[in-house]
């Protein structure tokens, strides 16, 4: 699978160790930043990997940053993406399998390597299972994207 990956400066120590574990377990990695513990805006890079998902260049993403929350609201706010700040292994693959997650988002200050690593590739190796209570909720999802002040007055009614 094609993988794209990015943190910020507090996930970029993890980050370096889980692009060489995601490329040994045979992903294909890009790595959109950041390069360095210099301070840089986790906004930027979510972005940046959510580019490359949304082109169709990378099937899934993983994200770094200090928590793992940050990282993860900015990417959430990017129609098509689904990202979910995992700090377990079961949610890791969970939210593949039910709510169709395509980025895994992870803290580097709170997950440590071997856990982070096995997250990884729980995240890779796992796939929607497109039942249908899943994919009426996936569309529920998507049409929040759409329109979420419909939604809003919907769910007021």
């Amino acid at each position: 699978m094609k993988v794209v990956m990015a943190s910020d400066h507090a996930g970029f120590d993890l980050k370096k160790t889980l692009v060489e574990k995601v490329r040994a377990a045979g992903h294909e990695v890009i790595d959109v930043g950041t390069n360095s513990t210099d301070p840089v805006d986790y906004p930027d890079y979510a972005a940046r990997l959510a580019a490359e998902i949304l082109a169709g260049r990378c099937e899934r993403g993983i994200l770094l940053c200090g928590s793992g929350i940050g990282a993860s609201v900015a990417a959430n706010k990017i129609p098509g993406i689904r990202a979910g700040n995992c700090e377990d292994h079961y949610s890791s693959h969970q939210g593949v399998e039910h709510d169709d997650m395509n980025v895994l988002v992870l803290g580097g200050r709170i997950i440590g390597p071997m856990p982070a690593e096995e997250m990884c590739l729980a995240f890779l190796a796992a796939r929607f299972t497109g039942e249908p209570r899943h994919l009426r909720r996936l569309e529920k999802v998507r049409a929040i994207e759409k329109d979420p002040l419909a939604v809003v007055r919907t769910a007021r009614s």
